[in-house]
């Protein structure tokens, strides 16, 4: 996976790195990858790829509406493991299992995350108006997708995963939203990550440090 450069990404992000909205702060991130395997990739892919057989060998479920049964398209497997491949270029640190990742992954479309998004990033939508000429926020993230991965031809996922198994979650985070728009054709995919963080919980946070920062200093002086 390599990373790939787009200034119409760039200038999404520029704004959406830290939207002041009073008590609360709206973040998001673009990033867009080439899905061609480096040497670290193909080894990481096998290991992804033996897991996932190892555990369908494993499992008795044949069950057509399990979760389990979309393991066995070839397909399937090899578009998960892209899309587990870019979270681990995200996140190197983080151990992400193929077993457990499908399970938080659910295919999407363009209507269903357009209806998340006027919803959940309404006032940042206004903002984006008021400082930004061109079109709706909205609109120009369209564009700027579309430049990368032709939207129209993209398969688009949620990934929802459980909070001890997201990386991303930060501190006082109120509500927290993951997609990834890949376009199998192209070999491209990219991840949009955007949430909504309490300022209340943050000064909470930093009052208390700066709190216990003081008791440390008064605990050394003889009074």
């Amino acid at each position: 996976m390599k990373y790939l450069e787009y200034t119409p990404l760039d200038r999404i992000n520029d704004f959406l790195s830290h939207v002041n909205l009073g008590e609360r702060t709206i973040k998001g991130c673009l990033e867009a990858y080439s899905c061609k395997h480096t040497g670290t990739d193909k080894r990481l892919s096998l290991s992804l790829e033996n897991e996932i057989l190892d555990h369908l060998g494993k499992s008795s479920d044949t069950d057509s509406s399990s979760p389990v049964e979309y393991l066995f398209s070839r397909s399937s497997r090899k578009t998960l493991i892209y899309l587990l491949l870019t979270l681990h270029h995200m996140y190197p640190d983080y151990d992400f299992s193929a077993v457990r990742a499908h399970e938080y992954f659910t295919e999407e479309s363009w209507d269903s995350f357009k209806q998340i998004f006027d919803v959940y990033m309404f006032e940042v939508s206004k903002e984006w108006l008021e400082e930004n000429e061109g079109g709706p926020l909205l609109e120009t993230l369209y564009k700027a997708l579309d430049e990368v991965v032709k939207v129209a031809e993209c398969e688009i996922y949620s990934y929802n995963p459980e909070a001890e198994a997201d990386p991303f979650l930060e501190k006082g985070a109120i509500w927290s939203y993951h997609f990834f728009f890949y376009n199998r054709k192209l070999k491209r995919v990219v991840s949009f990550r955007f949430s909504c963080l309490s300022n209340l919980v943050s000064e909470e946070f930093f009052a208390d440090e700066s709190s216990h920062e003081e008791d440390e200093i008064f605990d050394g002086m003889d009074m």
